[in-house]
């Protein structure tokens, strides 16, 4: 009981910090990826990206691509990420997919 109710205030603050990251970019892949570096955690080794960079729609999917193999759930798994890494990993990632099938979808018109 005691660790679920750890795990619960961890989420709390963890769901916090990801919303104030993620307010007013939902949806918006070019904020989101040029923001990262605020929400990710020092170890994963993200290079923070300019909007600038994010100008072309190529190097918005090879920005996302580094994202991804960063922040993928498995990949972090694989890394030995403690379970506040792997929360960050998972609800980022989900974040940046939903962003990604948009930029997609507006990209095809």
């Amino acid at each position: 009981m005691a660790i679920l109710t750890k795990f619960q205030r961890i989420s709390e603050t963890l769901d916090f910090e990801i919303k104030r990251w993620a307010a007013g970019k939902e949806g918006n892949l070019h904020a989101l990826l040029s923001t990262l570096q605020y929400v990710l955690w020092p170890e994963c080794g993200w290079q923070p990206v300019s909007l600038t960079d994010l100008i072309m729609g190529a190097s918005v999917k090879k920005v996302y691509s580094k994202a991804t193999l960063r922040i993928h759930p498995d990949k972090v798994q694989q890394k030995g990420a403690n379970l506040q890494q792997k929360y960050i990993a998972k609800k980022v990632f989900d974040l940046l997919k939903e962003a990604w099938n948009k930029f997609n979808s507006e990209e095809l018109f």
